[in-house]
């Protein structure tokens, strides 16, 4: 179409010179000017189609950039659907790391506080350590000093030993003598009861108590009321004793007389209850030694007025129980109380 048009532009420039008086230079001028502009334009031919396989070479690179673009612009979209998912963890790990990094601090605070109290406490158990390492040293001198202490308590112990030894034997000893004197006593019971059955019911009272024996007669059984002369029949009585007191020569005698406590009208030298307890006693007395061989060193007459009674009701019951003569048999403990002093 373009070479049409360049021809048809040629016959159009040789028809108006031959038809008017264009002078034949500008004619050349001109052909010469269309020669240029063709080869220019087969120039411009070429390089329009070197441009022309250019620019789809580049369409074909624009194609493929578009292509890769919709791709990266699909990676873009899920990158930043991704970067944004990233974006809210991120910020969540960041508020996490920001309050995990407030409650380290307040940690490490308290650690610092710990630390300190620790540290003062330590001190403290240093202190105290230091105290007790001290007592602990104070405590083992007198540990020291208390082991040569018990040593030498140990020899004394020893010799005590040896001497609770021979005091063990003489205490074994003793108690076969207790052994043998309660045996005698309550055999000496026996005897006297034997021989003062036939007193029984008459105000006779035969007791064994404290190692000894007590016999214990009634005044009805022995006197009249203020007298201290022994009726028969409490003679028959104080004799019936008297034998087993003259064949039991190691048993003491002692008579303790006894009256109520309605004052005693003097008469014949006797001038209180004192006087008539003492008299009493000492009739007893006469009448076991004139009775028998007991020998008069085994004897004592004491008279305890009104001042040990039985009952202290004030009755007549009670005053005529308090009304009596006691006969204490003990007997001799010379050799128990050799035994004793000598431990």
């Amino acid at each position: 179409m373009k070479k049409h048009f360049y021809l048809s532009f040629f016959a159009a420039i040789l028809l108006l010179a031959s038809t008017s008086c264009v002078p034949v230079r500008h004619y050349e001028d001109m052909k010469t000017k269309f020669t240029a502009c063709d080869e220019e334009r087969e120039q411009m031919k070429i390089s329009n189609k070197a441009l022309t396989e250019s620019n789809a070479d580049l369409q074909s690179q624009v194609d493929e950039l578009t292509k890769k673009f919709n791709i990266l612009k699909n990676d873009t979209s899920t990158m930043g659907r991704s970067y944004r998912v990233l974006t809210q963890q991120y910020d969540k790990i960041n508020d996490l790391n920001d309050e995990l990094m407030k409650k380290l601090k307040q940690k490490n605070i308290d650690i610092d506080n710990e630390s300190r109290k620790l540290l003062s406490e330590l001190q403290g158990l240093k202190e105290e350590l230091q105290i007790k390492e001290d007592e602990l040293k104070k405590l083992e001198n007198d540990l020291n000093a208390k082991k040569k202490n018990l040593e030498l308590m140990q020899s004394q112990l020893e010799d005590k030993d040896k001497d609770l030894i021979a005091k063990s034997a003489r205490l074994v000893e003793l108690e076969a003598m207790l052994s043998k004197k309660d045996s005698t006593v309550k055999a000496l019971k026996e005897k006297v009861i034997n021989a003062l059955k036939g007193f029984e019911g008459q105000g006779l009272t035969i007791e064994q108590r404290n190692g000894k024996v007590y016999v214990s007669m009634e005044e009805k059984l022995l006197f009249k009321s203020g007298k201290w002369d022994v009726d028969p029949k409490g003679q028959n009585a104080i004799k019936e004793l008297s034998k087993v007191l003259e064949q039991n020569p190691d048993i003491n005698i002692l008579i303790e007389g006894h009256t109520d406590d309605v004052p005693f009208k003097g008469s014949n030298g006797i001038d209180d209850n004192w006087d008539l307890s003492a008299k009493r006693a000492t009739a007893i007395v006469k009448i076991i030694t004139s009775n028998s061989k007991v020998d008069p060193t085994r004897l004592t007459a004491a008279g305890r007025s009104e001042y040990l009674p039985i009952d202290k009701a004030k009755t007549a019951e009670a005053r005529a129980k308090n009304r009596r003569t006691e006969i204490i048999l003990t007997p001799k403990l010379d050799e128990l109380f050799k035994m004793m002093e000598s431990n």
